[in-house]
């Protein structure tokens, strides 16, 4: 039975075609899925227009009323969940499984935001003198500007569109032209929840720094979000401050250490790396990015995970069974085959894995690489790739000091039974998030986001929300 989608780009509720198109690749077989309008500077211009004329109204609206639909939205999701998994596994990679998870966890966060939504309080603030009274009010913060990546189509689109549309705000979106299907799936689920034109809008493009550009120096636009590479974030975040001021949300890379001490139960550890690492073919801005393991249980647990690693199934994300789908584009897998190679010759030794995948041009094998040193590629960058590199330590101290040799902050794990070593190590890592003795840590209630050169600001949780209001203090004088 054909996979039904849209396939046109979404502006001021209406269905946008377009003579210029992109092909829509499916990662595992390379073949062309869709045709999606090459849309530019004007046409964002014009998304960006009918969010501002949108958003008087939108922001008006009683908070209960945007709740309501909203929880249409969520509902609508719901009901299409096997769509929406299969639409996210054909154009994204991932086994359907997986991808029913991440259109599960996607549509969480149109639930919790909107029951925030009632709750955006402003505060009393005792006076200084009895002629004034003071009150500070949250208030949308205006027509807010997304761009969102490709490993996570529907959930880094909720995370960012749930909290904007629940403030009152309205929201132009970019997907990545590698899975755009899903975001215009969403759209279509939002029309139908009753979102008025204009308070969400998709713009569809390869040219995605025309559109960028147009995004962060629109004088309209208040508010610049984007989950992607630090490298470019860096660059949209300056756009954004220099041209106009506006506020920016920015979730960057990361390269998330995973410890493993001695008095860890190995087999939770050996569990919870494969969750952290492999999820997504560990493309995951969250994965573990360096296996840290101490010196007296390296061997034992090398041979743990190696063994557990090497029975992970590998394929198509349609297929039964599949744990290992393909990687985005033949760029990733030149990436994680030079990266790895380059580990070979300076001394790492694959244990599993170390090679391209026979399921496909763009699988590569899960791999374990022992012997790492902290000079590795495989331990200062970003692999994105099903790669896992062990590196010995001998103190808790040295362990935290490796952890904390980066710019990055996103996330860390440890696997400990000591409770004491639990809190010292989670206040001395320095991340945005830690999670102990689990692999998997993210939902729609915590405050996702990292430090140092992870970004700023944080998605999900009550801190989500106020991303998308400004507070206003508003004095009230002449009192008796």
């Amino acid at each position: 039975m054909a996979l039904a989608f849209r396939s046109d780009a979404y502006i001021d509720g209406k269905w946008r075609a377009s003579a210029k198109r992109f092909a829509v690749y499916n990662p595992a077989t390379q073949e062309v899925i869709a045709h999606v309008p090459d849309l530019g500077a004007a046409e964002t211009e014009e998304a960006i227009a009918a969010a501002h004329a949108a958003f008087p109204l939108w922001a008006a609206r009683p908070a209960k009323e945007r709740a309501a639909i909203l929880r249409k939205w969520y509902d609508l999701m719901m009901a299409d969940l096997d769509r929406l998994s299969r639409l996210i596994s054909l154009e994204g990679g991932k086994p359907v499984a997986e991808a029913k998870g991440e259109a599960t966890y996607g549509a969480s966060f149109i639930e919790w935001f909107a029951e925030e939504s009632k709750r955006a309080y402003g505060r009393v603030i005792p006076t200084t003198t009895n002629t004034r009274r003071y009150v500070t009010l949250k208030q949308p913060i205006g027509v807010c500007a997304s761009v969102t990546p490709w490993n996570f189509p529907m959930a880094m689109i909720t995370r960012k569109a749930g909290p904007a549309i629940a403030a009152g705000c309205t929201i132009v979106l970019k997907p990545p032209h590698q899975t755009p299907l899903t975001a215009l799936a969403l759209a279509e689920l939002a029309e139908q929840a009753g979102l008025p034109p204009g308070v969400f809008n998709v713009v569809t493009t390869e040219n995605a720094s025309a559109v960028g550009k147009v995004m962060c120096e629109s004088e309209l636009v208040r508010h610049f979000s984007f989950t992607g590479s630090t490298e470019v974030g860096k660059k949209l975040g300056a756009a954004c401050i220099g041209s106009t001021v506006k506020k920016v949300s920015l979730e960057l890379g990361g390269n998330a250490p995973l410890i493993v001490f001695a008095d860890a139960d190995l087999d939770l550890a050996v569990k919870g790396t494969i969750q952290s690492k492999f999820r997504n073919a560990g493309q995951t801005c969250v994965c573990a990015n360096r296996i840290l393991v101490e010196d007296s249980i390296y061997s034992t647990f090398a041979k743990k995970l190696s063994e557990a690693v090497a029975k992970l199934k590998v394929g198509p994300g349609d297929q039964d069974g599949v744990e290992i789908g393909p990687l985005i584009d033949q760029k990733a897998i030149e990436k994680v085959e030079r990266m790895v190679a380059e580990a070979l010759a300076s001394g790492a030794t694959a244990l599993t894995g170390g090679k391209k995948h026979a399921a496909g041009a763009q699988f590569y094998t899960p791999t374990v690489l022992a012997d790492v040193t902290r000079e590795m590629r495989v331990n200062t960058e970003e692999i994105f790739g099903p790669v896992a590199p062990l590196i010995r330590f001998k103190t808790e101290d040295e362990a935290v000091a490796i952890a904390n040799d980066t710019p990055f902050g996103l996330a860390a794990y440890f696997f400990t039974k000591d409770i004491h070593r639990a809190w010292r190590v989670a206040e001395r890592i320095e991340s945005g998030m830690v999670s102990i003795n689990d692999g998997i840590f993210s939902n729609e209630v915590i405050p996702f986001g990292g430090v140092k050169q992870s970004g700023l600001g944080r998605e999900g949780g009550v801190e989500g929300l106020d991303e998308y209001l400004e507070p206003k203090f508003v004095n009230f004088g002449g009192f008796a």
